[in-house]
C-alpha cells in the first residue's frame, strides 16, 4: 500500500539511475550464490576492508557455495563486484614482508552503501519473501496513543520540552513504518494467493475463514482508528512548523553537516522519519483524503472487497467443478492416474493420443567442444546447436557431398602474432621506464607494467642470491648474512637489475598499485650492454 501523498524524491539522472540498476546485476549472473556468499562477509562487517586472502579465508569457514572457490576466480569475482558498484577499492596502505604477500594483499576491497543496501533486501526477500506476515494492528493503537499525548503537550503552555517531543515523534513514525510495511506485505501474499484457481477445497475453507475472520477484524480496527487519528493531525497540524523547527535547534544530527555534504557532488542527507513536514504530509494522507484520489484507508478497504470478490469466484468455480459444467479438473486426474500407472512405452502412446505430442527424439548432436553450458542454462537461453541438414530434414547420419575445404587460420595467426608483438612493445616499455625511473624511485610513481618486470627481476635476482657470514667487528658470535651483488638480466629487454644487502638503506617504490618497502636491500637498474662495456650503474636506496 503505497503512501499517496508523501512528497516523491527526487529523480536520479538517467546516468545515475543506470548506475544503481547495475548493482542489481550480481543477483541475476550465472554465479550469483557466489556472488551472495561474497557479500555476505562484506555485510557482515562494518567499515572493514579485505584482501583476497581474507575473503577467501572467511569463505572456506562459512562452507557455503563459494568455500571451493580459489585465489585466482575469487580475485575475479571481487573485480566484477567493483564494477558494478557493490565493492569499492580500499586506500589502505600496504605493507607486506614478502613479495608474494604484497601481491596478494595489493587489492583490497571495502562494501559500497548501495551493495550493504541491496544485500540487506536480498537477504530478506530470501528469509521470508513467500511468507505470510501478520499485521501489527496494535501498533495503530499505540500511533494514536502518541498522537494524542503529542497534541496535548503542543498546546500546554510553555509548549513540549524538545527531547520528550523527539522521543515521542520518532516512536510515533517507527510504529507506523512497521505498521504500513505489515499492511503492504500481507496484502501482497494475500492476492498471490487469491489469484490461484486451483484451490482445492481444504484450502479453500482455510482461506475463507483468513478473510472472513482475520482480514475483515483488520479493516474493522483500521476503519475505526483513522477517524480518531486524522481528528488528531488536524489539531496537531497548525503546530507542526514550530515544532519541527525546536527539533531541528535541539538535535541537527547530519543536517548539521548537510551545507557541507550538499557541496559534494552525488551527496545527499536522507533524515530520520518525522523530521520533516514531507513525513507528516504521508503520515496524514494515510488516514485522510486530501488529494482527492483517496487515502490509504480507502485503498483497503478495496482491496478487501477485491479479495471477498476473488474468494467468490473461487467459489463459483469449484460449484462448477462438482456440476461437471466447465472444469475438467476430474478428467485432468483421471489421465493423470492413467501416466502414473502405464508402463514407459504406454505413457508414450497416453501422451500421443491426449495431446498429440511425440516423444522428444534424441539428436546426439554434440555442442561446441570450447563452449561450456551449466547444467542450470535455459534452454530458452542457452546456446543454439547447429543440426546438419541432412540430419533435421531425412533423419539421416551419413555424411553426403564432397568434403569441405581446409579453415583458413590465417586471421587467426594475424591476431596471435599482433597480440604478441604487443605484449612485447608493452615489456619493452616497461623496461624504459625502469631505466629512465633509476635513481630516482623515491620521486616517480611507476606503472603497473613496470613495477610487474621490476618483481620479476627481483624475485630472479633473490633466486640467484649467495649469502655470505660476516663476522666483522660489532656483530655477535654467530655473524650476520650480508648478500654478495645478487643480479637478474633480461637479455631480451636489454636490463639488468642488481640487488645488494646494505643495513639502514630501505628502497621505497611508488606504483599505481600501491607502495612497496624493500628493508636493507639497494637497488642498481642498468642496461645491460652499457654494464658490459663500462661496469657503471645507477643505485638507488
Amino acid at each position: 500500500m503505497e503512501e499517496s501523498a508523501q512528497v516523491p524524491p527526487a529523480e536520479p539522472d538517467r546516468g545515475e539511475a543506470w548506475q544503481r540498476l547495475t548493482a542489481y546485476s550480481y543477483l541475476s549472473a550465472p554465479e550469483r550464490l557466489e556472488h551472495v556468499a561474497i557479500m555476505r562477509v562484506f555485510c557482515a562487517t562494518l567499515l572493514a576492508d579485505m584482501a583476497v586472502p581474507d575473503v577467501l579465508a572467511k569463505l572456506t569457514d562459512s562452507g557455503g557455495p563459494a568455500s571451493g572457490l580459489d585465489a585466482e576466480t575469487l580475485a575475479v569475482r571481487l573485480e566484477q563486484l567493483v564494477r558494478w558498484g557493490n565493492l569499492l577499492r580500499s586506500s589502505h596502505t600496504v605493507k607486506a614482508s614478502s613479495i608474494t604477500e604484497y601481491q596478494r594483499a595489493r587489492s583490497r576491497y571495502q562494501l559500497s552503501k548501495l551493495g550493504e543496501r541491496i544485500q540487506r533486501d536480498a537477504d530478506e526477500v530470501l528469509a521470508g519473501a513467500d511468507a505470510a506476515r501478520e499485521v501489527s494492528s496494535e501498533l495503530l493503537a499505540l500511533v494514536e496513543r502518541g498522537l494524542r499525548e503529542l497534541a496535548r503537550l503542543v498546546q500546554e503552555p510553555g509548549g513540549v520540552e524538545a527531547q520528550d517531543a523527539l522521543e515521542r515523534v520518532s516512536t510515533i513514525f517507527v510504529q507506523f513504518t512497521e505498521f504500513a510495511d505489515s499492511v503492504r506485505d500481507f496484502y501482497a501474499y494475500l492476492g498471490q494467493v487469491l489469484a490461484r484457481y486451483d484451490l482445492d477445497s481444504a484450502e479453500y475453507h482455510g482461506f475463507k475463514e483468513l478473510l472472513l475472520d482475520y482480514v475483515e477484524a483488520i479493516t474493522e480496527d483500521v476503519s475505526f482508528r483513522a477517524p480518531r487519528i486524522a481528528a488528531v493531525l488536524s489539531i496537531l497540524w497548525p503546530e507542526l512548523p514550530d515544532l519541527l523547527d525546536r527539533l531541528d535547534a535541539h538535535a541537527r544530527g547530519l543536517s548539521g553537516a548537510k551545507l557541507g555534504l550538499e557541496g559534494e557532488p552525488g551527496v545527499r542527507v536522507q533524515r530520520s522519519r518525522g523530521r520533516e513536514m514531507a513525513d507528516w504530509e504521508a503520515l496524514r494522507g494515510w488516514f485522510s483524503d486530501i488529494d482527492g484520489q483517496g487515502s490509504q484507508v480507502d485503498q483497503l478497504r478495496d482491496a478487501t472487497l477485491r479479495a471477498l470478490q476473488s474468494l467468490l469466484a473461487n467459489a463459483k468455480r469449484m460449484l462448477r467443478s462438482a456440476s461437471g459444467e466447465m472444469s475438467r479438473r476430474k478428467d485432468l486426474l483421471r489421465l493423470a492416474l492413467w501416466f502414473d500407472e502405464a508402463a514407459p512405452e504406454e505413457a508414450h502412446d497416453i501422451a500421443v493420443a491426449a495431446f498429440g505430442l511425440y516423444s522428444a527424439r534424441h539428436l546426439g548432436v554434440p555442442p561446441a567442444t570450447d563452449e561450456v553450458v551449466p547444467a542450470y542454462t535455459s534452454w530458452w537461453t542457452g546456446p543454439v546447436v547447429e543440426v546438419p541438414v541432412a540430419l533435421r530434414e531425412r533423419g539421416n547420419r551419413a555424411q553426403r557431398g564432397r568434403a569441405s575445404a581446409v579453415e583458413d587460420h590465417s586471421q587467426q595467426k594475424r591476431r596471435l602474432q599482433q597480440a604478441a608483438r604487443d605484449r612485447a612493445s608493452a615489456r619493452q616499455a616497461a623496461a624504459e621506464e625502469l631505466r629512465s625511473a633509476s635513481g630516482r624511485f623515491a620521486q616517480v610513481r611507476l606503472t603497473s607494467a613496470a613495477l610487474a618486470l621490476l618483481l620479476e627481476l627481483l624475485a630472479t635476482a633473490l633466486g640467484n642470491a649467495q649469502l655470505r657470514r660476516n663476522h666483522g667487528p660489532g656483530t655477535n658470535q654467530a655473524g650476520t648474512f650480508a648478500l654478495d651483488a645478487a643480479q637478474s638480466e633480461d637479455a631480451e629487454l636489454g636490463i639488468r637489475l642488481t640487488v645488494r644487502r646494505i643495513a639502514g638503506a630501505d628502497t621505497v617504490l611508488h606504483s599505481v598499485d600501491g607502495e612497496l618497502l624493500l628493508d636493507d636491500l639497494e637497488l642498481s637498474v642498468e642496461s645491460s650492454t652499457a654494464a658490459e662495456g663500462q661496469g657503471a650503474g645507477v643505485s638507488v636506496s
